[in-house]
């Protein structure tokens, strides 16, 4: 670009993103984004992956972020587009992701005559965010990306939309802008951790939650020295943003899906000490059930909250206690596992990814009903990553696998994907074939909304015809090798163990994604 030209808002918001080390962009523009797309063509260093759907692109920009520790930008078209992105912007909330949201919107002059893609944009932004501002005029854009990427990175991370109507990206006069210093992460009280350690010495039995930071590899140990020096029982949500797991590293069970199950997990418990963690609670409300699965009377404390520094406050703990030095469980030296052989179940599949998982692999989880045995079952399989669906909104897991691979060339994403959900992204299939990514996608085809039927019965409904058929994604069923293929990706079925080892180690073996349809 002639540097004699004058600089116009979009060419600033390029030069501000790189230069606040934003340099992976997720897109699905349109009109009102034309000047940043051209931008992009003239200011190199941002590399841009193209999202055929908005929620490819919000999801994909949470697990880029996930593995990358720092955000990417999604570039959105105008108020509908954002609309489209919404659920995996509300996934990336509760994952506490940091992400820069990029939203075109009418140019400043235009809105007020009503044109057909007109919204009520920022509005929309704001549930999902955690800083929301339109800019309004070319000379602010820098400023503003400056303060998005800004407020994204503060702990514990969140999503910072920034609103850019057209005309203040193609006016004059934009200014890059410097970055901004990194917002301190705030340490926990020492009264804070002297509580949790009266409660800990207290001998009654005491339930210690983990999330977000606290569940790698480092913070989990002091955690772990801590429940062995004091009898505490440790655990984490259901679901986590990323969770550093394997053979060699210390596990943390979950709590259950199941609110019965997790009732009875937890029954006893007399305290619960939350670390970067809410207070647990059930999914879904039932008739009759509590909505808590620890014991009513049980007292709750807060160690940390997930904007504070985790890691620090665990160790503080650990001290405070006597647990620096605590001996902490043997790692068991598991068997060598072969892949399993016969009827594909739950537990065999996990026996299979046990025994041929490659190192460093990360695995995306969105399996709920069949993945049951997953988690539990890969304790001692190579270390890896595990991601999840954090805020219950189906259709992150392929996106969320894209974003990984985008952010981690040289790991293997093994993408455990339910038919039904895989439906609502499945055009994530056709940018992986695009940028040649390293993913293995397992298709777990059961071809129903296997978790409502368990949700019906949870309510105490008595399904008929019409109820079961809105739960069956069958009549005809989908073809996922043939739906693979059309989006550029290379796929086969499996039918028994033997089939889907074979077709594993192959995929993993080889360059780009690959789909095995595991029909269950």
């Amino acid at each position: 670009m002639d540097n004699a030209q004058p600089m116009n808002g979009a060419e600033s918001l390029v030069k501000t993103l790189l230069a606040n080390g934003v340099d992976t962009c997720f897109a699905n523009p349109g009109t009102s984004e034309m000047h940043f797309v051209a931008a992009l063509d003239r200011i190199p260093g941002m590399r841009c992956v193209l999202g055929l759907f908005e929620g490819v692109v919000t999801g994909a920009a949470d697990g880029y972020a996930r593995m990358a520790g720092k955000p990417a930008a999604t570039l959105l078209h105008c108020g509908p587009g954002l609309a489209n992105g919404l659920a995996n912007l509300h996934n990336a909330r509760r994952a506490q992701t940091p992400v820069v949201n990029l939203i075109g919107d009418q140019a400043t002059y235009h809105r007020p005559l009503d044109a057909p893609l007109t919204a009520d944009t920022e509005g929309w932004a704001r549930p999902v965010s955690v800083w929301t501002r339109t800019a309004t005029q070319a000379a602010s854009v820098g400023a503003d990306a400056s303060a998005a990427v800004q407020a994204a990175c503060a702990a514990p991370g969140g999503v910072a939309s920034l609103i850019l109507p057209s005309d203040v990206c193609w006016d004059a006069g934009g200014v890059v802008a410097a970055p901004l210093s990194a917002l301190a992460v705030p340490r926990v009280s020492p009264d804070a951790v002297q509580q949790a350690a009266r409660v800990l010495r207290s001998g009654q039995p005491t339930l210690i939650v983990l999330a977000g930071s606290a569940l790698r590899e480092a913070p989990l140990a002091d955690a772990h020295r801590i429940a062995a020096a004091t009898g505490a029982r440790l655990i984490s949500p259901m679901s986590n943003a990323r969770v550093a797991r394997g053979r060699g590293r210390l596990a943390v069970d979950r709590v259950p899906y199941s609110g019965d199950a997790a009732r009875d997990k937890l029954a006893g418990i007399r305290n619960v000490i939350l670390v970067g963690a809410p207070a647990p609670v059930t999914f879904f409300a039932y008739p009759g059930k509590s909505p808590r699965p620890y014991p009513e009377d049980a007292a709750v404390h807060v160690l940390a909250r997930p904007e504070q520094d985790l890691a620090e406050a665990l160790a503080r703990l650990a001290d405070a206690v006597g647990a620096r030095q605590a001996q902490l469980p043997a790692a068991a030296i598991p068997a060598p596992v072969e892949p399993a052989r016969g009827a594909v179940t739950s537990e065999a599949v996990a026996r299979t990814l046990t025994a041929l998982l490659p190192e460093q692999a990360i695995v995306v989880e969105e399996s709920v009903s069949f993945g049951r045995a997953f988690y539990p079952g890969t304790v001692h399989a190579a270390p890896h990553d595990w991601l999840q669906l954090t805020g219950g909104a189906i259709g992150a897991g392929l996106p969320l696998a894209l974003g990984a691979a985008v952010a981690a060339p040289g790991r293997r994403v093994v993408a455990l994907q339910a038919d039904g959900s895989a439906m609502y992204t499945l055009q994530s299939l056709w940018t992986m074939a695009r940028e040649q990514l390293d993913v293995t996608v397992v298709l777990l085809a059961n071809r129903k909304y296997a978790i409502l039927l368990g949700e019906l019965a949870g309510v105490g409904a008595s399904p008929g015809k019409t109820a079961l058929d809105m739960l069956d994604i069958g009549n005809p069923d989908l073809d996922w090798v043939k739906l693979a293929s059309g989006m550029g990706v290379e796929g086969a079925q499996a039918t028994d163990m033997e089939r889907f080892a074979d077709l594993f180690r192959m995929a993993n073996a080889r360059k780009g994604p690959f789909v095995i349809e595991l029909v269950i």
